[in-house]
């Protein structure tokens, strides 16, 4: 999949998103555990960047992990950059298109899943797109 770069600056992003929004997608925050709106979420649809609207997971690949944040075990090809966290005990994933914090990616947790992984990925970081709609909702 091909991703269009989407570049704002700091004043743009905080016009355009809310203010938790901005506090995760741009400086890298977490909410509260178990606080999500898409926690215990399982609609069908696809779930995109709460920040630039890029399709990121299908409602498929999401599963319960227990964690507290939605949990997906793959995201969209070439959707989603890994990039390891200074102290190399985690690795974070961001929205290759915009940048925008979406949670952490871990690995060989025993889930029974196709990849043996989980993005713990913050609500509000996404949005989710039921089918047949358009992605500006």
């Amino acid at each position: 999949m091909a991703v269009t770069k989407v570049e704002k600056s700091e004043e743009e992003w905080r016009a355009i998103l809310s203010p938790e929004q901005f506090r995760i997608l741009r400086e890298k925050g977490t909410e509260l555990r178990g606080t999500g709106e898409y926690n215990k979420f399982y609609e069908e649809g696809i779930y995109n960047c709460a920040g630039c609207k890029t399709p990121l997971y299908k409602s498929t690949t999401k599963f319960d992990s227990g964690c507290g944040w939605p949990a997906f075990y793959e995201g969209f090809p070439g959707a989603i950059t890994r990039t390891p966290d200074p102290d190399g005990r985690r690795t974070e994933i961001t929205c290759t298109a915009c940048g925008g914090h979406l949670g952490h990616v871990f690995k060989g947790e025993g889930f029974k899943t196709p990849t043996d992984e989980r993005h713990c990925v913050n609500s509000v970081s996404i949005k989710f797109v039921p089918p047949n709609s358009s992605a500006d909702q």
